[in-house]
Parts: C-alpha cells; sequence; structure tokens
C-alpha cells in the first residue's frame, strides 16, 4: 500500500504545524514519514493513515522535530562555511591575490601620506561601510524571502552571514577607539600590517555579501529543481 499525494501533503502541513519552516528539511521528513506509515501499512494495513503518521512522529521522542530541525541547521551552517572558505581562499591564488595585494599598497600609500590625526579614522571608516553594506544586503535578502512560498534553510543562513555579525563587536570596538592606530603610524611595518589586515576583512565582506548569495542561488537550483 502506497501513500497518496493527498497524504504526502498532509504530511508537509503537519511539519509546518510542528514549526518545521523550511521546505528543504520538510521534504526530508516527509521523505521519512512516509516511509514509516508504508512500513506501517505492511506489517498492518487496517491502521488508519492519522494513526500511522502519529506512530511514526512519536519516534522523534519528546522534542518532535527540534533535535532534527538543531542538527540540520549545525550541518548547513558547516556547508555554508566550507562554501565561503572555498571562495575566499581564492583570493589567496593568482589572478586574485593581486586584488589582496593591490589593495593593502594602496591603503598602506593613503596612511603613510595622511596626517595621523585623519589616518587614524580611515580604517574604522572603511570597515564600518562595508559593515553598513552588510546590514542592507542582509535586510534586501530577507525582505525577499519573505515573498518566496518557500523557505530554504541553507538561504536563511546566508541571509543571516552565518555566525559573520559578532565580527560587528569587534568593528564597533575599533570605531570608538580609534587611537588605536595611532601607534600604528609609528614605522611603515606597522602601517602596512593594518593595512593588510583591514584589505583582508573587506574582501571578507565582500565575498559574503556578492559572492556567496550568487553561487548558492546556483548550489540550490541544481539542488532543488523546485527552487526555481
Amino acid at each position: 500500500m502506497k501513500i497518496s499525494q493527498d497524504q504526502i501533503a498532509e504530511l508537509y502541513k503537519f511539519t509546518r504545524a510542528h514549526f518545521v519552516e523550511h521546505y528543504d528539511l520538510q521534504t526530508e521528513l516527509v521523505d521519512h514519514l512516509a516511509n514509516g506509515i508504508e512500513e506501517q501499512w505492511k506489517e498492518n494495513p487496517n491502521i488508519d493513515f492519522e494513526t500511522a503518521m502519529q506512530n511514526e512522529f512519536s519516534k522523534f521522542g519528546i522534542f518532535g522535530f527540534q533535535d532534527v530541525i538543531g542538527e540540520k541547521t549545525r550541518a548547513m551552517e558547516k556547508r555554508y562555511w566550507k562554501i565561503f572558505l572555498g571562495f575566499y581562499k581564492e583570493f589567496f591564488k593568482l589572478p586574485k591575490i593581486l586584488l589582496l595585494l593591490g589593495g593593502t599598497i594602496l591603503l598602506f600609500i593613503l596612511l603613510r601620506s595622511t596626517p595621523t590625526q585623519i589616518g587614524m579614522y580611515i580604517p574604522g571608516g572603511l570597515l564600518l561601510v562595508f559593515l553598513l553594506t552588510m546590514l542592507v544586503t542582509t535586510l534586501v535578502n530577507r525582505k525577499k524571502q519573505k515573498k518566496r512560498d518557500k523557505k530554504w534553510l541553507l538561504e536563511d543562513i546566508i541571509a543571516g552571514h552565518g555566525k559573520s555579525f559578532q565580527f560587528a563587536s569587534i568593528l564597533l570596538q575599533i570605531l570608538i577607539f580609534p587611537r588605536w592606530f595611532q601607534n600604528a603610524f609609528t614605522s611603515p611595518f606597522t602601517t602596512f600590517l593594518v593595512s593588510f589586515m583591514v584589505v583582508l576583512i573587506s574582501l571578507l565582506f565582500y565575498v559574503m555579501i556578492n559572492v556567496i548569495p550568487k553561487k548558492t542561488e546556483e548550489f540550490l537550483a541544481e539542488t532543488y529543481p523546485e527552487y526555481k
């Protein structure tokens, strides 16, 4: 005895009612529940669909689907960082490493030719621009997602840029205490080091803001044809 399309639709409603918001995770759970129900029907064809569904759900324990949601979220976060690191590493290889070195040299020249009283605000100012861009992009992406009929776990993680907003507190410290950079201008080496770190962090934000969202759409479209 096979489960019907109407019953499949009921399983989707059931997972949504139990706080599973993302379609990709719903699909995995629906597939699991459907297989379990069909196995029950093999042993007892007289059991009704509702009872069989509740029997399968009880196997998830007192927390229901929450453990599965947590496990899947952690797995997707690992996948996100794997995707991110894959693209970020490209900036340490030719030809993209030239962007890193070129940006560092340009910022180094700017800082060395600017009075310390002004220059100490430049690193924090640049990072603030990227941080604000990141925040705006996140809000725009989330607004787009709200218009979709289906939510995707990986897309939600990327829209929030993983755990990248943990960097915000560090950046705000830099902006609040720009005098930290005063000593950085005492020698060419420390100025170059600050320039390199600022460009490095800026590229990190660039990959999060521009590269990952575009590539993830391609990944989701290939993995889930219904994503389109």
